[in-house]
């Protein structure tokens, strides 16, 4: 059966076609990324992939959003779209349909994805394990949690909030990133330091702990200077991000009760090089007592160039069984 699968967000809109089979993805067709700044619709942005295709779309819908989908309404944060899944099948012509958060389709991508799709982070390099938990967790412009249960075949996933648990510093470096982020925030998550545009409050923080004036500077051109090593003080705060990112991953786990743990996202992914030559294993391992159980976890990047694309028609393909 033929699906078209949605990855919606505040700039872009992406398209595709997946054919699915027995409740899997059994192929993904090409992405078609549509600019939603120049659609007045979501409904508009599918007719234009219908003229690029050039055919009759497929009756049936998978679409992955970045928000919360509960509700009559859906609204986004960055774009001036609504969906009303109710009139999904009048405004599309798609008979059957699912709308899944996007971090929710990630998770979904993880249970059908190939073994090919997962680099090695951390822990024993062996594939991630076919029953239990396993935690997907995305540093983005927000920090995406989500759970995914599987015996063998059979899989479930569970979105969560798990982004806006508490930060907790474990040495005097976090303490001051924290004291920063105090003088802005009530009350300081975890995705306000390991989410993207953290690295700009851990740039400050180092700086002010070195007494070295600096260039206020965007997140994307710290992630740049950091990465390239162009400039310390950035090439510094790159370091402490994975170090903390580690920490979260590993509490993640611990919480969880996974048997694996997958990082995801566009951030994750152009850092993964980074992630392997820092401290993050050492501290999503530092728990403890349970040191040894944390060690025993295999850690693996996702690499899918769609996961969004994927899980979305992943999603639609369990929840339909077809």
């Amino acid at each position: 059966m033929q699906v078209v699968t949605v990855d919606i967000g505040g700039t872009h809109a992406r398209f595709a076609i997946a054919e699915v089979s027995g409740g899997r993805v059994v192929s993904l067709g090409d992405a078609v990324t549509l600019k939603t700044a120049e659609h007045g619709s979501f409904q508009l942005a599918w007719e234009e992939f219908g003229r690029i295709v050039g055919s009759p779309l497929p009756k049936a819908a998978a679409i992955a959003v970045a928000g919360p989908v509960g509700g009559d309404i859906i609204k986004f944060t960055n774009n001036p779209w609504i969906i009303r899944p109710a009139l999904i099948p009048e405004k599309l012509g798609a008979d059957n349909y699912v709308v899944v958060n996007d971090f929710a389709a990630v998770a979904h991508a993880v249970a059908q994805a190939d073994c090919d799709h997962f680099v090695h982070l951390s822990g024993p390099k062996e594939n991630l394990p076919t029953t239990g938990v396993i935690s997907v967790v995305g540093p983005g412009t927000g920090l995406g949690v989500a759970q995914l249960w599987r015996d063998g075949a059979v899989y479930r996933v569970q979105p969560t909030e798990g982004g806006h648990i508490d930060f907790a510093p474990i040495d005097t470096i976090e303490d001051a990133i924290l004291a920063g982020l105090r003088k802005r925030h009530r009350r300081v998550s975890v995705e306000r330091v390991v989410a993207g545009p953290g690295i700009v409050d851990i740039y400050e923080a180092l700086a002010m702990l070195e007494a070295r004036p600096f260039t206020p500077r965007t997140d994307r051109e710290l992630w740049e200077l950091g990465t390239s090593g162009e400039d310390s003080l950035a090439a510094a705060a790159v370091d402490r991000f994975c170090l903390s990112l580690g920490s979260v991953a590993g509490d993640l786990a611990l919480a969880h009760g996974a048997t694996g743990v997958v990082m995801a996202g566009g951030l994750g992914l152009r850092i993964k090089d980074t992630l392997v030559r820092s401290g993050f294993a050492d501290r999503f391992q530092a728990k403890g007592r349970f040191e040894a159980l944390m060690a025993a976890i295999p850690v693996k990047m996702i690499t899918h160039p769609q996961p969004g694309l994927f899980g979305a028609a992943a999603a639609f393909a369990q929840a339909y069984q077809v």
